[in-house]
């Protein structure tokens, strides 16, 4: 009991002691925007409150259009002006290009090997040319128009076949079951509603990862914490992005498996490519100018 009561004594005094160096010698190499008063470790976090947003409109009418904070160990400019927000958004955009570290963002998506959330760099522009040129350009959305088309004529069919029988219809889960199958088939060929169960597996993986990708997380804030998961999310998180990677290989290995039947059979040129296909042709080219791998494509599909 006397050893555990040791190390206790022992780990405070190391907190506290590493704590004060971090405030004595913390230097500014230039002048910085006002800054509220902060507390030790968790910094300016206790200002936000339960509104966010709020809080921070609030600091700006205190402190000015331009402020300074830290939530834990995250330094932030908060910025309410449209004039600094062009200076900060547009002529100094490659200073402020980069996205936040989260941890669970970076979990789910591979390493942040995705586009959303990609640090700015070589691969980001890549990716960003590729949506511009191939996933989202004009020509590509027009060779998709059918299964647009497609859907939404399933759509007003069901609507005629409900109103023919005089049942009612639950038109917002409708719509909302409509754009699901258009988004799944325009990026891997697949109608996610056609399956129920599997429908519902993929409602639940997108959403929880959603859910813990929005959630506070004291190891994304407090820089002793990084790799402590006191709040049990890592554990969860990994059931989800096994479950949602388990799925992606399932699909790829089939998108695969029948690219090789129509290159073998030498059918299927005038084919329309999914987004999948077109993504997996870009990992196949040699004289790309950044070769994708399939944990690109799959953190790829997941932001989709």
């Amino acid at each position: 009991m006397a050893d555990f009561q040791g190390y206790i004594i022992l780990f405070l005094v190391w907190l506290i002691s590493t704590i004060l160096l971090r405030v004595l010698f913390k230097t500014r190499k230039s002048p910085l925007p006002p800054s509220p008063t902060a507390f030790p470790i968790i910094d300016h976090l206790h200002l936000l409150g339960p509104i966010p947003h709020q809080a921070l409109h609030k600091l700006t009418k205190r402190f000015g259009p331009l402020i300074y904070i830290f939530l834990g160990s995250v330094p932030c400019i908060v910025v309410s002006s449209p004039e600094i927000a062009k200076e900060v958004l547009k002529t100094q955009e490659s200073s402020f290009s980069n996205r936040p570290q989260i941890a669970a963002i970076d979990y789910s998506t591979y390493g942040s090997q995705d586009f959303a959330f990609a640090p700015y760099g070589p691969y980001w522009k890549f990716i960003k040319k590729l949506c511009m040129s191939e996933l989202l350009g004009g020509r590509t959305l027009d060779l998709l128009h059918p299964v647009r088309r497609d859907e939404v004529q399933r759509f007003i069919e069901l609507l005629s076949k409900k109103a023919r029988a005089g049942e009612a219809i639950d038109v917002g889960g409708e719509l909302i079951r409509v754009t699901n199958n258009v988004i799944s088939r325009m990026l891997m060929s697949e109608r996610c509603c056609e399956n129920e169960d599997e429908a519902g597996e993929i409602r639940k993986l997108v959403q929880e990862i959603t859910e813990h990708a929005g959630k506070f997380k004291l190891s994304d804030f407090i820089w002793f914490c990084k790799n402590l998961d006191l709040q049990g999310f890592r554990k969860r998180l990994e059931h989800v992005r096994d479950s949602y990677d388990s799925m992606m290989e399932r699909v790829i290995r089939e998108h695969q498996e029948a690219r090789r039947k129509k290159k073998e059979s030498g059918d299927g040129s005038d084919v329309v490519k999914d987004l999948l296909d077109i993504l997996l042709d870009i990992s196949e080219d040699e004289s790309s100018e950044i070769k994708l791998t399939q944990e690109n494509i799959k953190a790829f599909v997941l932001v989709i």
